[in-house]
């Protein structure tokens, strides 16, 4: 079933969370914030979105990692229905993509909940002060050839990373519906 993002409410503070990795390890997201900035995306391993934009996501985190805005990715996901979003294989997928950053199980599916995500990729973008500046897609590739493309993600943190706020056109992201228990 294919979704997209609906219109979020700018300034609305992400909840705070503690989700493991595929190891065990536990992560807030207080550890996670970055100096300028945070981005969370609630991603899986077998939806053709994420599949399709995946790289470049891994690109543009690095990206904004030099300059203080942290990613985080999240899966929620129910792996007992899709086995191939289950920890060990978001653990390959990890590896497999050079992820530079976490990579989060959301077991109860209760973050993703508290977020209001509804698909995969979706991209929740907050300034340093926690504020919600950024719901909308990566870029304007989507799943198509990405040599030439907007990176509207990368472009937005940059911003939010300078001044605050986010930009006021922003398009929507689309994707797979998470798979609800």
């Amino acid at each position: 079933m294919l979704l997209v993002t609906p219109e979020a409410k700018m300034g609305w503070r992400g909840p705070d969370f503690a989700l493991p990795d595929p190891d065990g390890k536990l992560f807030s997201l207080d550890q996670l914030k970055g100096e300028k900035g945070t981005l969370i995306a609630f991603i899986c391993n077998h939806c053709p979105y994420v599949q399709a934009v995946i790289d470049r996501l891994v690109a543009d985190a690095n990206a904004l990692r030099a300059e203080g805005v942290n990613t985080v990715a999240i899966s929620s996901n129910d792996y007992r229905y899709v086995p191939a979003d289950s920890p060990p294989m978001m653990k390959q997928f990890a590896k497999q993509h050079n992820f530079s950053f976490p990579y989060l199980v959301d077991e109860d599916q209760s973050v993703a909940i508290n977020y209001g995500a509804v698909c995969t990729p979706d991209f929740f973008g907050f300034n340093a002060a926690g504020e919600l500046q950024y719901r909308g897609r990566l870029d304007d590739a989507r799943m198509g050839e990405a040599t030439k493309r907007n990176p509207e993600l990368l472009n937005a943190m940059l911003q939010i990373a300078k001044t605050e706020k986010g930009p006021a056109k922003q398009l929507p992201s689309m994707g797979c519906s998470i798979k609800w228990r």
